[in-house]
């Protein structure tokens, strides 16, 4: 069964999966340098021409599937002007699914708009988590049972538990009532964030690295609890997404009156409510899982809040699982694939999904005839890094799924100066305060960071060894941790290539890790892209090295070269 989902809102994507495999996922924001979040934007023809870069055309397609969606009254949501051939019209999306009661998660609605030539099932919005989630998870390839948490922007915290066998889902509640999107809206209230729109998608990425600037305050996250416990005995009955979301707004609004009569400084308030609301998830799910003794311990972990590698870590530290997987894309990112995963759930013998993470737009063409060409191979490519102390763009294959770089779509460059991550920064025009990842070696990783372990999706916290915090300074953040990326030769042979390489010139088995976009938009879609961007000299794409005019001279051949030249760099350009 061929099965093409569809996100239309903010996040826009389309996927398709073909008996189980997904063949692709594009999101909007990686197309043509648009804009981050973009909705969705492509015209039949846009979707025809990507059907048929992998051999499809739309009578291939067996069901078409839209995400859900609400309004702002949190009422169903109707998506104007669609064009699908046949003259303009209004289509229906199925709901939201913000506080899911009595409702069969795996329940699908059929919308027939066929005088306009579209016939397409939908799931709630939370039914495209819930699948994305576990169909993409090693739970379902081993044909395991998993809890499946959901905490997304307008959603409260919500826990379902997946049987592989009996293929049925228990609704196990919520595990307390504050809506995602609140974490960005309390930050909202204080500078550096105050001038931010209602609803900005990117302020808790940006407030996650913030917090590390200030100090969490004991009396005070002792009086948000006290806050919190006394708003929700007063909770009006019966609950719904849109009373919970209401209800939020109240919530932090009194958190702030308080912090501000008492004179706390913003950061620390900041900072103390990040840690309120991780205990408030760690404690109320160690809580519900208790009532399950004989559920298997596994947990997924979607939604936008499972971007969080801070709450991601303190749960799979808790001990309460035995396993927890978060996958590459839990926000919306994910919705168009994850809205086709409901339907292979619901109408074919698949459970789990065929996928690796480098399923994005593949690299278009495109270069600026006025920088140099080399060939350039990756031990070459290392020995540019090493020697030139300079970044280099990193473009080939298809782009990764999810708003996270993970060598594909990167900025790479080494590590061993703390001025690297200042000017990754100051080109990348983002805040001073906002952390460098770095990209290691599989193997390597244990001896450098604690605990170490595989996570390819760079979605944990990992605490930076003692002995190596001098090392590597660019990619130690303010509170000694970092969002580690591991790689194995096996999920990225290049990038594991250039890291061996570069670690015996340097005895540096890794490098920064960063995106690489203009700001404000989704990945490079082509090296043209990068060229025009110019933060970086040296851009390497597919085995060619492309060099901006009067940079030549680093990729000569002449060791002495390079070394006399790499001690005249100037970071800025």
């Amino acid at each position: 069964m061929v099965i093409v989902g569809i996100k239309v809102t903010h996040d826009g994507g389309i996927a398709l999966i073909d008996n189980g495999k997904l063949v692709f996922s594009y999101e909007m924001e990686k197309l043509n340098n648009n804009p981050r979040y973009s909705s969705f934007k492509l015209d039949t023809a846009a979707v025809v021409e990507i059907l048929g870069t992998y051999g499809y055309g739309l009578k291939d397609i067996d069901q078409i599937v839209i995400d859900g969606w609400c309004d702002g009254d949190f009422k169903r949501s109707y998506i104007k002007d669609v064009d699908f051939g046949k003259g303009l019209f209004t289509i229906e999306l199925a709901e939201y699914g913000a506080l899911i009661k009595y409702e069969n998660v795996m329940e699908g609605k059929t919308f027939d708009y066929s005088d306009y030539g579209l016939c397409y099932k939908g799931y709630t919005h939370v039914a495209g988590h819930v699948f994305g989630g576990y169909c993409a998870s090693p739970f379902a390839r081993r044909g395991e049972d998993a809890f499946i948490l959901v905490w997304d922007g307008a959603i409260c915290p919500q826990l379902f538990y997946y049987h592989y066998q009996s293929h049925k889902v228990d609704n196990l509640g919520p595990l307390f009532l504050i809506a995602g999107q609140m974490y960005g809206e309390f930050a909202r209230k204080y500078k550096p964030y105050d001038h931010r729109p209602f609803g900005d998608l990117s302020i808790a990425g940006k407030l996650m690295a913030y917090i590390a600037l200030g100090e969490v305050q004991e009396t005070l996250l002792a009086i948000f609890r006290n806050i919190y416990a006394a708003h929700v005995d007063k909770l009006k009955k019966p609950l719904s997404g849109r009373l919970i979301f209401e209800s939020s707004q109240e919530l932090i609004d009194k958190f702030a009156d308080y912090g501000n009569e008492k004179g706390y400084r913003p950061v620390d308030m900041m900072a103390t409510f990040h840690l309120f609301l991780q205990e408030l998830l760690v404690d109320n799910l160690r809580d519900r899982v208790k009532k399950y003794p004989g559920y298997t311990k596994n947990i997924c972990f979607v939604g936008g809040c499972a971007l969080s590698i801070k709450w991601n870590t303190a749960i799979r530290s808790s001990g309460i699982f035995k396993e927890m997987f978060v996958p590459p894309f839990p926000n919306d990112s994910g919705s168009a694939l994850g809205t086709a995963c409901c339907e292979m759930m619901a109408r074919t013998e698949y459970r789990s999904l065929e996928w690796d993470v480098y399923k994005g737009p593949p690299l278009k063409e495109g270069i600026d005839d006025s920088w140099g060409q080399y060939p350039f191979t990756i031990k070459e490519c290392a020995a540019l890094l090493h020697e030139s102390s300079e970044p280099v763009v990193v473009l080939k294959g298809r782009a990764e799924l999810g708003p996270r770089a993970l060598g594909n779509r990167s900025i790479l460059a080494p590590a061993v100066d703390y001025a690297m991550k200042d000017h990754l920064n100051k080109i990348k025009k983002r805040e001073d305060y906002r952390p460098v990842a770095p990209i290691c070696r599989e193997e390597d990783a244990p001896g450098i960071f604690d605990p170490g372990i595989p996570d390819p999706f760079m979605l944990f916290d990992h605490v930076v060894r003692d002995d190596w915090k001098e090392k590597i300074p660019a990619v130690c953040h303010l509170d000694g941790t970092a969002r580690l990326q591991t790689v194995n030769s096996r999920e990225n042979p290049e990038i594991y290539e250039l890291l061996t390489e570069y670690g015996k010139l340097s005895g540096i088995p890794l490098l920064c890790n960063t995106s690489a976009n203009f700001s404000g938009k989704g990945f490079f879609p082509d090296a043209a892209s990068a060229m025009e961007w110019g933060g970086a000299h040296f851009v390497w794409s597919n085995g060619t090295l492309y060099v901006r005019k009067g940079y030549e001279k680093f990729v000569v051949k002449d060791e002495s070269t390079i070394h006399e030249e790499a001690a005249k760099i100037d970071f800025d350009i």
